[in-house]
């Protein structure tokens, strides 16, 4: 989740916020009356001394000595306000630190900009010091007041994570993803797994499958994919045709290995009545050495034989079973027929016959589409089919299952 880069930069906001304090310290007055009485100047002195020899202190107890000053000018509480932010800063005095930058903060005297430094200083110095509550009201005081800056965005989120709030961790992180999405950028990875961790935590299924399309989408990597589809593997309510596709993503993403997933793959494929899809993908697993290898050699054999049978004699029957599709009047036998041929070699027939089928008003249409989508895919038509999986509504099985079909035909390459 990079928290280790976060806390090296949360030091490093400790110093710029020690500098910034000290800097204010020797500035200019604002007005020609704003002028240090001999007692405060001679404390505040003292403090900035010992604060440059690090004798905090020293510098603290000086800062307390010109506090206690009776009767003192606005001007002199904040310019004492400022040495004790920055000795306190610099000696890893939280509490303190935070108590005058809020003073600092609140006052018409510090300008817009010295006021987004402190805000981002408090924040860091809390998170810092592991106190995560207290970070996040100066985080979302500087991101509402001084607009989005990603090191503060992901520390926001990283307060929630860290203190087990996965409905804040939630919220903070699915509002960053939206931004950042809607400006037309990419979404930080460690977001977006965090957001992915917070609704798994949440137990929000359809929320934490979207997560992970993201990661998917952005961040191609093997695990992602895998998540996606153990989820929707683990579905119960998965038409047979969905799991089919869905072995098929398993065998695109190099996890679907072992000779008896190929086996059930290439028996779902004949009960579709794609015999010759299911031969493809035998020998996609021959030619990969999956199959045709150790004790199963002479059971994948077998099987191959039986299968390359049965697309045999359907390639036999193409004809006629094409012209009897293009008169029957419901939608299976044109998109059954429409694939076989495309699969033959046929594409533009096959793909314009199983148009005719999504016509015919199919009994379950999503699945109609999400059929429509592999046989462009495997017709070589490789946009056509995914504008067909992204055409996909609802927020069904289907819809999940063409999401990730496109997503995979359009991902960018491994990072």
């Amino acid at each position: 989740m990079s928290l280790s880069l976060n806390r090296r930069l949360s030091a490093r906001s400790l110093l710029l916020a020690g500098a910034i304090g000290a800097a204010l310290v020797a500035g200019p007055a604002a007005h020609a009356d704003d002028v240090l009485g001999q007692a405060v100047g001679k404390d505040l002195q003292q403090a900035q001394s010992a604060l440059a020899a690090k004798s905090y202190e020293k510098a603290m107890a000086a800062v307390d000595a010109a506090d206690a000053v009776k009767g003192k000018t606005d001007y002199e509480s904040y310019t004492i306000a400022q040495m004790r932010a920055a000795v306190a800063a610099q000696s890893g005095n939280v509490a303190a630190a935070t108590k005058a930058y809020d003073v600092l903060i609140n006052s018409s005297r510090t300008p817009k900009a010295a006021k987004g430094q402190m805000l981002m200083a408090q924040a860091t110095m809390a998170y810092g010091a592991k106190n995560y509550a207290a970070a996040i009201p100066p985080t979302e005081r500087y991101l509402h007041e001084h607009g989005p800056d990603p090191r503060m965005q992901t520390m926001l989120i990283q307060c929630y994570y860290l203190q087990g709030d996965w409905k804040g961790t939630a919220t903070a992180a699915q509002e960053q993803v939206d931004e950042t999405i809607k400006a037309g950028k990419i979404p930080a990875e460690n977001q977006l797994q965090m957001l992915a961790t917070a609704y798994t935590n949440l137990k929000d299924a359809d929320a934490k499958t979207h997560a992970y399309v993201l990661l998917a989408k952005y961040y191609s990597k093997p695990d992602y994919w895998a998540m996606l589809i153990h989820d929707l593997v683990a579905n119960p309510n998965l038409a047979p045709p969905l799991v089919f596709y869905v072995e098929r993503l398993r065998l695109a993403t190099g996890v679907l290995k072992d000779p008896s997933d190929y086996q059930d793959m290439g028996e779902r494929a004949v009960q579709l009545g794609l015999p010759q899809l299911a031969l493809n993908l035998l020998n996609q697993g021959y030619a990969n050495k999956s199959l045709g290898n150790g004790p199963t050699a002479a059971g994948d054999a077998k099987f191959h034989a039986f299968v390359a049978q049965r697309a045999a004699a359907d390639r036999a029957q193409l004809a006629q079973a094409t012209a009897s599709a293009a008169t029957d009047p419901s939608a299976g036998p044109a998109l059954t027929t429409g694939y076989n041929l495309v699969l033959n070699g046929q594409a533009d027939q096959g793909l314009a016959l199983m148009k005719t089928g999504l016509g015919k008003k199919p009994h379950y249409p999503d699945l109609a589409q999400v059929e429509f989508g592999m046989a462009q895919m495997d017709a070589g038509h490789k946009a056509d089919a995914i504008k067909t999986f992204e055409s996909i509504t609802g927020n069904g099985p289907a819809k999940d299952v063409a999401e990730l079909w496109a997503l995979l035909l359009s991902r960018p390459a491994a990072h």
